[in-house]
């Protein structure tokens, strides 16, 4: 036997986390009990921290003008109807009934709409409970997928139970759970898209690597791989990507991104494989591939339009009945040519939103946290409603994440960026990927009037790329016992810290009253609160 340097080292001892994961891995009991116990119970504190006095303010608040009263008049007639001038303040009094029948002209798809009109229509519209049930049920959802998802990418409960549990106590993602708004939806179906795009790259490529090596003859590749069309989870992203457009348009970068995606990945793979023709050979399955994801995507997004187009009374509903196409697109029922017409007058108005708004970030700046977003602010005075502050009291609901976890996550962001160049992990493509199409397109519109709650659908990934980071502090298995245990501690540090700052910050993040001296400790920067 041959003797190594290696050898006549000491093994490291394991540090007290690793003999607990030692225990946990030697136990089968155990480990399927943490295995189901540790995504239930990072669920449970998510919903806890969304759905508690979830009716408060009982108001309107931003951008709930438009899409819950447009949820409900949709949910009625079919298709979203104009209200009276003072809708607001009767709406949230119980007056539900008082649209009318003439049609709204609105800018975003209706599936996020339908989505609030179902939790309307099963605790009541007049219930601001029964208007934001659907948003906390989607928003505590989308910290269950978050865990599968990083469950994928590296299969060890810890992991995937941090990357969850940072989501599930992050002021942007419960303040975004506990308001009407379109953006947690979004996020929903693309951390959907993503995962469904991993499951399938796990599924495609050992699949690919048998039928090429089946195919190897006498040592020599063969010159063309196959074309596989057996990839449920392609079809599974293209309509969850479809989903997501059907929320907001914002989704079909991600759709793009997931597309370039496999065709990228099967291409590599077919090359690593060692494929003769692998380019063409990747156009052939890229192909494939794109009738896979597209077709489904854009069934489900158009379905979505089902109310407007099986009713009469939609925004341009019969705009091309009077002049309907001519030549090669006159067999496209009118239904359809007025949809386009619809589609064409969004991306006008969509294209020229440029208003001025106090709370307005531009994506270039979103990095740096410099606007976040306040939904609502009410001020209660001194000896009134239980406040006892000279200054009087406030009720503040602000999309604020949690500041170490933001910019703790950006700085980690560049790290894995730096990682992929050094390593090529796949895992780290994938985070970038989906980084890349969350945030990048916002770049090309630098004149709209974008704010810092958009992150809502970035924050996911950013999120798993500081677990990725709190990995790699953590220390890896060759380093030494004492490099292993001081950076468990840094880890174990920075969760604690996070925690402390969650609790300091939710009161804000769900509009409890607070004195205005609380309120002001929380002004660490100009452009906050």
């Amino acid at each position: 036997m041959t003797t190594t340097v290696e050898t006549l080292l000491p093994t490291a001892p394991p540090t007290p986390y690793e003999r607990w994961r030692a225990r946990l891995s030697g136990e089968p009991r155990l480990r399927r009990v943490a295995g189901w116990l540790a995504p239930l119970l990072v669920t449970l504190l998510a919903a806890v921290l969304r759905l508690v006095n979830l009716g408060h303010p009982h108001a309107l608040v931003f951008d709930e003008t438009y899409y819950v009263k447009d949820a409900w008049s949709q949910w009625v007639l079919g298709y979203a109807a104009t209200w009276p001038e003072d809708a607001n303040a009767r709406f949230a009094a119980g007056e539900t009934d008082i649209f009318t029948t003439d049609p709204s002209f609105v800018v975003h798809p209706p599936l996020g709409k339908y989505l609030i009109g179902a939790g309307m229509a099963l605790f009541g519209a007049d219930s601001s409970f029964g208007w934001r049930i659907a948003a906390a049920l989607i928003g505590t959802a989308c910290v269950l997928v978050l865990y599968f998802l990083a469950k994928a990418l590296v299969p060890s409960v810890v992991f995937a139970t941090i990357a969850a549990g940072l989501l599930a106590i992050d002021g942007q993602a419960i303040v975004m759970s506990r308001v009407s708004l379109l953006d947690i939806f979004l996020a929903f179906f693309i951390l959907l898209a993503v995962w469904f795009m991993v499951l399938d790259r796990r599924a495609h490529l050992d699949r690919l690597a048998g039928i090429v090596r089946a195919r190897t003859d006498g040592g020599a590749p063969p010159r063309w791989g196959p074309v596989r069309w057996n990839r449920p989870w392609v079809v599974a992203a293209g309509a969850a990507a479809g989903a997501a457009c059907a929320v907001k348009w914002s989704g079909v970068w991600v759709l793009a991104a997931v597309g370039l995606y496999l065709v990228i990945t099967d291409a590599l793979e077919r090359r690593r494989l060692g494929v003769a023709f692998w380019p063409m050979d990747a156009v052939r399955q890229g192909a494939a591939s794109f009738v896979l994801l597209v077709p489904v995507a854009f069934v489900v997004y158009l379905s979505s339009w089902a109310g407007w187009l099986l009713t009469d009374g939609g925004y341009g509903r019969h705009d091309a009945d009077a002049q309907p196409a001519t030549g090669v697109w006159s067999w496209v029922p009118l239904s359809l040519q007025s949809l386009w017409r619809y589609h064409e007058t969004i991306y006008t108005s969509m294209a020229g939103m440029s208003t001025p708004h106090s709370y307005m970030s531009p994506a270039w700046a979103w990095p740096f946290l410099w606007r976040p977003t306040a939904m609502f602010t009410g001020s209660v005075p001194d000896g009134q409603d239980g406040c006892a502050s000279a200054q009087g009291c406030l009720q503040i609901l602000y999309s604020m994440p949690n500041p170490l976890l933001w910019y703790a996550s950006v700085a980690a962001t560049v790290w894995i960026g730096y990682r992929f160049v050094v390593v090529r992990d796949w895992r780290y493509a994938v985070l970038l990927t989906a980084i890349a199409a969350t945030w990048l397109p916002w770049l090309l519109f630098p004149e709209r009037t974008v704010f810092q709650f958009y992150t809502i659908a970035l924050l996911p990934f950013l999120l798993l790329a500081l677990t990725f980071a709190l990995r790699d502090i953590a220390g890896p298995a060759h380093a030494s016992a004492a490099r292993r245990l001081a950076g468990q501690r840094v880890v174990l540090v920075v969760l604690a810290v996070a925690l402390a700052l969650s609790v300091f910050w939710y009161p804000l993040w769900s509009a409890m009253q607070v004195p205005y001296e609380f309120y002001r400790l929380h002004n660490w920067m100009q452009g906050w609160v």
